[in-house]
């Protein structure tokens, strides 16, 4: 990595020069800023980002605060993440990746340091303790937390309120509604839905609050029973809930499933008990197109545009950083896609 030094050694001047150049603290002569900037471009030297920041100048560094939980899809996590890093470099960005579950000790750690020059921040809990800090009330340094004194920053989620704050998400209540209307639709009267690991409501997180909202408020409307069971996911915890919704609701002959790792699962335990899909049981999943048609029936489903979320975030933080854009609420409209894992209700015995 070439150093200040060497590019002062290769321009002839000294390092103080070049740091003058680089920051336009004081006026240096035209002829020995054209010899730096030459041997800047020619030696291919970037400045630290702590360097920048000292200098006033923006680090060109994005912080994409996205914990991996073990309750959490790690895959939809990450295809987010990367749809954020190409979209970030295409707008000459570079990403800071934070992983762990810091909460708000890691907004503060990012904005006192000036690392990055904005935040993306997903796994969005309904009363999220990072916001105070994004509205500008707790970060260092910062007398007041009145208009303007923020940290520029978009989430990929949805929170309870969202006054002064700029968010991207599916709209997850729709999503929910859409379940429900695709089922009722086809006569099916009693609906369950395995959900995310007990610990994802447990957080209040934004997206599977909403999609169970959406979905409860349509099976009022259509006069479908739902019945909401969490599960972990996996074979052994699958088989429990299953035999739970069953016992409690016998005639279930529709399912919602918004936990990846319980779809297969769930499709082989139907299976064992001699539940044909979808002459028996409807099954729709909220999920990536790519678990729904790898499935052992190919699932209808909603989709999680993934990729889109992650590009319009870096697009709302960059208008934000370039003075263009404003607070604003973004909710991508769901779609449905009917494929073989759902047909009629079967009729009543």
């Amino acid at each position: 990595m070439v150093t200040l030094a060497e590019v002062a050694q290769h321009a002839g001047v000294s390092a103080s020069t070049v740091s003058y150049v680089l920051s336009g603290k004081r006026s240096i002569s035209a002829t020995t800023r054209q010899r730096v900037e030459q041997s800047i471009r020619e030696l291919g030297y970037h400045p630290n980002a702590g360097a920048r920041a000292l200098a006033g100048k923006r680090s060109n560094i994005i912080a994409l605060m996205v914990p991996l939980r073990t309750d959490m899809y790690v895959p939809v996590m990450m295809e987010i993440a990367i749809a954020v890093a190409t979209t970030a470099r295409a707008h000459g960005y570079d990403v800071l990746l934070l992983t762990g579950e810091e909460g708000p000790d890691a907004v503060r750690r990012v904005t006192g340091s000036g690392l990055a020059d904005a935040m993306i921040l997903m796994d969005v809990e309904l009363e999220d303790e990072r916001l105070p800090l994004l509205r500008g009330g707790d970060a260092p340094g910062r007398a007041t937390s009145g208009p303007g004194d923020e940290q520029p920053s978009v989430l990929i989620g949805l929170p309870a309120d969202t006054t002064g704050l700029t968010c991207v998400d599916l709209d997850w209540s729709a999503t929910g509604a859409l379940c429900v209307e695709h089922l009722a639709g086809l006569g099916h009267r009693d609906i369950a839905v395995i959900g995310e690991a007990p610990a994802v409501y447990e957080r209040h997180t934004g997206f599977a609050e909403r999609t169970l909202d959406g979905l409860r408020s349509r099976a009022r409307e259509t006069g479908v029973r739902v019945l909401h069971r969490p599960c972990e996911g996996g074979y052994d915890a699958l088989a429990l809930t299953l035999a739970r919704i069953f016992d409690e609701r016998p005639g279930t002959t529709g399912f919602v499933v918004q936990n990846e790792s319980a779809v297969e699962p769930l499709l082989a335990l139907l299976r064992q008990q001699g539940r044909a899909v979808p002459e028996d049981v409807s099954v729709v999943a909220i999920c990536p197109d790519q678990v729904a048609v790898q499935a052992s029936v190919r699932l209808t489903s909603v989709a999680i545009p993934a990729q889109e979320m992650g590009r319009r975030a870096v697009e709302h933080l960059v208008a934000k950083l370039d003075g263009r854009g404003g607070d604003e609420v973004v909710l991508l409209t769901p779609e449905l896609t009917v494929r073989a894992s759902s047909g009629p209700a079967p009729a009543a015995p």
